[in-house]
């Protein structure tokens, strides 16, 4: 009869956990996820890794100088619908301002983070804040929640940090690849016009006056310019076609 320590499968040990965070993480970077789907990633393995109740994925808006809750795993619409805050206020604003990890014992009566009242309401205790850095530069914070008492420690600071940072590279991957996708569609969209204006301007109008047209209707028939232009030159092929 064989041991019950034999046939039980062993828990992988905490090293062993952060390894395969850190790999269904880096694995998003060369995928075709979409962003949310990244996002979403992350705050899963996120939650699992550090065994926490509510983690919270924030992006810095830059605009407006403030950090937005783009995922979490929490089913909590209070604290989904949190308002968004400013960079250098609460304690994630002060991550993203400063670029270094910030612990709350109890976020219930910390007088630094601002929704205490959602806190106390969804029984959330102890906070571990860590930035998400990707060539020196502040991109988001991290947030994992424990619904008890809990001092993290140095380890865990930097389990988290560094999936934090991994995670940062994935996510400016995929901005990066939907601004690229942006811009050949932008750069594609201006040669489509350019061709339709050739078209125009062979029978007779000014390059000006060949680009209001299909500036005006596209305006009028609540279309793009793109496709506009598209229609005048498959109108033109087919006239050359007859």
């Amino acid at each position: 009869m064989k041991r019950k320590t034999a046939a039980r499968a062993q828990k992988p040990s905490a090293y062993e956990r952060h390894i395969e965070a850190l790999s269904k993480i880096s694995q998003t970077i060369t995928s075709n996820l979409y962003l949310e789907d990244i996002l979403k990633l992350i705050v899963m393995v996120t939650a699992e890794l550090m065994d926490s109740n509510i983690c919270s994925l924030m992006l810095v808006d830059e605009q407006k100088g403030e950090l937005v809750i783009r995922a979490t795993q929490s089913v909590s619409e209070a604290y989904n619908k949190k308002p968004n805050i400013k960079i250098g206020e609460g304690i994630a604003g002060m991550v993203a301002k400063d670029g270094k990890p910030i612990v709350a014992s109890d976020v219930r009566e910390d007088e630094r983070y601002i929704n205490r009242e959602i806190a106390r309401k969804e029984k959330i205790c102890s906070l571990l804040s860590v930035p998400m850095s990707v060539k020196g530069k502040v991109i988001g914070v991290l947030n994992v929640y424990t619904s008890v008492p809990h001092k993290f420690t140095r380890t865990e600071t930097n389990v988290l940090t560094a999936v934090a940072n991994q995670a940062a590279v994935a996510i400016e991957n995929a901005q990066l690849m939907v601004k690229s996708k942006i811009i050949q569609e932008e750069l594609e969209t201006r040669k489509i016009v350019e061709r339709a204006k050739g078209i125009l301007m062979r029978k007779g109008l000014s390059e000006e006056d060949a680009f209001r047209r299909i500036q005006k209707q596209a305006m009028s028939l609540r279309k793009t310019m793109r496709q506009i232009a598209e229609a005048i030159i498959l109108t033109d092929e087919l006239e050359k076609g007859k």
